[in-house]
C-alpha cells in the first residue's frame, strides 16, 4: 500500500484547522445599539413636527432630545446582529431596521398615528418595545447599501430618534 506523506499531512493540517476554527470564514457583526432620550418630557409631537412629515434633517440631529447611537456605523455585508439596548431611565423605545434608496429623503409617514408605515418603509425586522434599561437583539443577513435604525414609538422618530448605516460589500 503506497501512502502520499505530504497528501496525508496536508490532509490532517486541514482537519485540525477546520477543528479548531483556523479557515477564515466570514465572521458574524455586531452593531451595539444605544436608546437615548433626554428624560421623560422628551417627547415633541407638535404641529411643527406633523409638517416635516416624514422628512430626514441632520440638523435635527444637533438640538435631538432622543436618538440611536451605534457603535460603528459601517460594517461588511453578511449576518449582522443588533445588540440593543434601552438607556433610557424612563422612557420606552424600539428599534427598526430599514433599506434606505438613493437620494430617499423622507419615509412614508402615517399622520394621524405620529410614526413611520413600517410596511411601507419594507422594514427587516424590530426589537419591539424595550422598557427603560432593557436589552434586546436582532439578527438579520445584509447586502450591500444604506439602512436606516429607528425607533417607530409616536413621535419619537421626529425627536431624533434615527440613524443611517452602511454595509459594504
Amino acid at each position: 500500500m503506497f501512502v502520499n506523506r505530504p497528501a496525508v499531512l496536508a490532509l490532517a493540517t486541514g482537519l485540525t484547522l477546520a477543528l479548531s476554527g483556523g479557515f477564515a470564514f466570514a465572521a458574524d457583526t455586531t452593531v451595539h445599539v444605544s436608546l437615548w432620550d433626554k428624560g421623560p418630557d422628551s417627547v415633541n409631537v407638535d404641529d411643527a413636527h406633523t409638517k416635516m412629515m416624514g422628512k430626514m434633517d441632520m440638523a435635527m440631529m444637533k438640538t435631538a432630545q432622543m436618538g440611536v447611537k451605534l457603535d460603528q456605523t459601517t460594517v461588511k455585508a453578511g449576518t449582522v446582529t443588533f445588540a440593543v439596548t434601552n438607556d433610557s431611565k424612563d422612557i420606552i423605545h424600539e428599534m427598526i431596521l430599514s433599506p434606505l434608496k438613493a437620494g430617499v429623503t423622507e419615509l412614508p409617514y402615517l399622520p394621524d398615528e405620529y410614526r413611520i408605515d413600517e410596511e411601507k418603509a419594507e422594514h427587516l425586522g424590530e426589537v419591539s418595545e424595550l422598557d427603560p434599561g432593557k436589552m434586546g437583539s436582532l439578527t438579520v443577513d445584509l447586502k450591500p447599501g444604506t439602512y436606516i435604525i429607528y425607533c417607530n414609538i409616536p413621535g419619537h422618530f421626529f425627536d431624533g430618534m434615527w440613524t443611517t448605516m452602511t454595509v459594504t460589500p
